[in-house]
């Protein structure tokens, strides 16, 4: 969408009738367009817009995030949300957070701080996990077990082999016994390094909540896994600690290592798409996580200290 668009479409957002800046956003893979908006008086705002099919997605996101941000957690508080452009699209207005995207400086960080860090982002998904899923939610094994069943058919079917997949595959069909009886609660379901901002003061702010639902809380983890512990390795440590409190559950490595499994498979298949880049990167990744864990014939990574 041209800015000279979207500054019509602004007339619609009550908020921005009166705005002096409009920067679109390109960092990311979310469907949604994102702009920086910056009042006449000096007002900050992200400003996110979507085509009205995703009306009903995009309420059900701004009433959890209001939720969400009723538990003290750093993140773009939700201001407003409606419809513009002739009911053309969806619109959520959020603050802004002031900082730098944390997968950028990261390593600027000393190994003590980006650990630091880590601890914070735990005590985020901590708080984020207090929020239970509703009574009538499908019993997570069903839910989970249909799933892996379509990303193994989906991998085996797509053309582009992982190395050593057979590993993966072998301990996914040795462990499904670990997904009876698991809790469900909130899912950020993109929880990683690149959606955090690090303020002036070195706080952490979470942002891009479009990808939630709800589920095991520990699958939550999967994808600092891949794109954190690939960045800071001291962050993926701090993340697990800061969660648990230095005491982590037994089941945990092994339920996670589960879900870990799955996901380098099936990462190919959503990498396809995107290009040779993608399907490379994601590759690469496969085999970092193989390395990490002894190609599954250890749960715990190699690197998380014990």
């Amino acid at each position: 969408m041209k800015i000279d668009k979207v500054k019509n479409l602004l007339k619609d957002v009550p908020l921005l009738s009166d705005h002096s800046k409009v920067f679109k956003l390109n960092k990311g893979w979310s469907k949604d367009e994102k702009y920086y908006i910056e009042s006449e008086v000096g007002e900050k705002f992200l400003l996110r817009i979507s085509d009205i099919e995703y009306y009903d997605d995009k309420k059900k996101e701004f009433m959890i995030m209001k939720e969400i941000f009723d538990l003290d957690i750093n993140m773009s508080a939700p201001i407003d949300f409606g419809k513009c452009n002739n009911d053309k699209y969806v619109y959520l207005l959020l603050s802004w957070i002031e900082g730098t995207a944390a997968d950028e400086i990261i390593t600027t960080f000393s190994e003590e701080e980006q650990y630091n860090l880590g601890i914070q982002a735990g005590l985020i998904l901590k708080k984020l996990h207090s929020i239970s899923a509703p009574e009538e939610q499908e019993d997570w094994e069903q839910r989970m077990l249909k799933k892996l069943d379509y990303h193994l058919e989906r991998y085996k079917a797509c053309g582009i082999k992982v190395p050593n997949d057979n590993h993966a595959i072998k301990y996914i069909n040795e462990n499904l016994h670990l997904l009876k009886n698991r809790p469900q609660t909130f899912h950020h379901g993109d929880f990683h390094i690149g959606n955090f901002i690090v303020t002036s003061d070195n706080t952490l702010g979470i942002i891009d909540f479009n990808r939630w639902d709800f589920g095991d809380p520990y699958e939550d983890f999967y994808k600092m896994m891949l794109f954190s512990r690939e960045l800071s390795i001291p962050f993926a440590i701090g993340q697990i600690q800061g969660y648990f409190k230095d005491k982590v559950p037994n089941d945990f490595f092994e339920i996670l290592a589960l879900y870990i499994a799955d996901v380098i498979l099936f990462s190919v298949v959503w990498a396809i798409p995107f290009g040779e880049k993608e399907i490379k990167e994601m590759l690469e990744r496969a085999e970092m996580i193989f390395s990490d864990y002894e190609y599954f014939n250890s749960v715990v990574p190699k690197w998380f200290p014990m």
